[in-house]
């Protein structure tokens, strides 16, 4: 039985998902963490994360990365192209596996692709991991889908929770699937412990599989209130963030990574549970109440 990997290093953990990831390795007391930053980077991390500002040269990265047993890379869309640099100096450096930003939708559906063709960077990537394989860096791609809870939070997802306002697409019946926080940080820690199951492998995973409809029924009862609903069209967002992209404004592509799940654009798989070969067995992770987690978020909103 192999041993699970202890030395981690995290790029980009100073990010929205890199808090996530280094939060749930910090909870575990299993790792040592290595957080790697730019030498500019005024990022602070816990108490017991070492954290080495590097120049981001293969030479500084190869050394940063030295002795480490596995390297996962959060970085954001600006750095996705950026990964084989981290690639490359993680195999001179001996990092038996690498974990690339994917923690969104599937840049392996053509589909996917088409509609938000930034992805097709992390395709290269997966690709560019696939032939370092023979030389010993073995890899694994987790892909929760959108995050529930964090989604829901912050108003990603279309549910503005103080105001009691929601945005429902295509009348609300299409079914998707959702992961939470803690179970993407769950992903991450059983991959770490169980090298030989997730190697090479690209991993779908789910907390829930439930539709607009089925949230807002969920919302207004935790809340005990009507919400305000405003109707939409996968057309409609889409236009609009290509729009927004066309003039300059990244949050048009917020539409698009939305329109992955929502979108009723055929082909997008965007049920894991049905369309996927999901990936929670090989992980240990479970299925959880969408009630649950609605009135956890809820709670908490105040």
């Amino acid at each position: 039985m192999s041993t699970g990997y202890k030395y981690i290093a995290i790029v980009g953990a100073s990010g929205s998902i890199g808090k996530i990831i280094l939060n749930g390795l910090i909870e575990y007391s299993l790792f040592s963490i290595t957080a790697i930053t730019r030498k500019e980077s005024e990022a602070t991390f816990p108490p017991g994360v070492t954290v080495r500002k590097t120049d981001f040269s293969e030479s500084d990265l190869e050394a940063a990365f030295k002795g480490k047993d596995a390297v996962i890379s959060t970085v954001g869309a600006t750095g996705f192209a950026e990964q084989k640099k981290l690639v490359d100096a993680a195999l001179r450096a001996g990092v038996k596996r690498f974990i690339p930003s994917e923690f969104s939708a599937s840049n392996q559906n053509e589909n996917v692709v088409r509609l938000l063709p930034l992805f097709g960077q992390k395709t290269e990537v997966l690709k560019y991991l696939k032939t370092k394989e023979s030389e010993g860096l073995s890899w694994t791609g987790i892909v929760p889908s959108l995050l529930f809870d964090w989604g829901l939070e912050n108003g990603f997802l279309g549910f503005d929770i103080s105001n009691r306002k929601a945005t429902i697409w295509n009348g609300g019946n299409k079914k998707f699937t959702l992961s939470n926080e803690k179970q993407l940080a769950q992903a991450v820690v059983s991959t770490l412990q169980r090298p030989e199951a997730t190697k090479d492998q690209y991993l779908f995973i789910a907390s829930v599989e439930t539709s607009h409809k089925e949230l807002l029924a969920a919302l207004e009862e935790a809340t005990a209130a009507k919400w305000d609903v405003t109707k939409t069209t996968t057309d409609e967002q889409v236009n609009d963030g290509m729009q927004k992209l066309g003039a300059g404004d990244f949050s048009g592509a917020f539409n698009l990574v939305r329109a992955i799940s929502f979108g009723n654009i055929p082909g997008l798989n965007a049920n894991y549970i049905r369309d996927e070969r999901l990936g929670n067995d090989v992980l240990g992770l479970e299925l959880e109440s969408v009630k649950d987690t609605v009135n956890r978020v809820v709670k908490s909103s105040g």
